[in-house]
C-alpha cells in the first residue's frame, strides 16, 4: 500500500499507523532504531525537523520504503521571477558540484 505525503502533519500520521499497524510501541521501535523511547516518540511526532536518514531508518524497521514519485503531467509554468530565482539556485548548486560539493 502507498501513502502520499506532501506535510509533515501527514508523515507524522503515517509514521504513527505504520507503527501501530505493526502493533509496535515507541520503545520496541526505538530498540529497533537503537535509541531511546523518547527519542522514537521525537522522531515520531516531528518529522519534519527530524534528519532524513532517522526517517528512512524507521520507515525500513517498520517494514516500508521512501519513493520519490514523479508524477506523469509537468508541473505547471512559473513566472518569470521564480524563474530568474531557480536558476540562480541551479548555476549555484553547479557550481558546488564542480568544487566537489552536492
Amino acid at each position: 500500500m502507498n501513502y502520499p505525503v506532501n506535510t509533515s502533519p501527514q508523515l507524522r500520521a503515517v509514521l504513527r499507523g505504520l507503527r501501530q499497524s505493526r502493533a509496535l510501541s515507541q520503545a520496541q521501535v526505538g530498540q529497533l532504531l537503537g535509541v531511546n523511547q523518547k527519542r522514537a516518540a521525537r522522531i515520531e511526532s516531528a518529522p519534519g525537523v527530524t534528519a532524513f536518514d532517522q526517517i528512512a531508518r524507521l520507515v525500513a524497521a517498520l517494514g516500508g520504503r521512501l519513493v520519490v514519485e514523479m508524477p506523469d503531467t509537468p508541473p505547471p509554468a512559473t513566472p518569470a521571477a521564480t524563474k530568474k530565482g531557480a536558476a540562480r539556485k541551479a548555476a549555484a548548486l553547479a557550481a558546488k558540484a564542480d568544487q566537489g560539493g552536492w
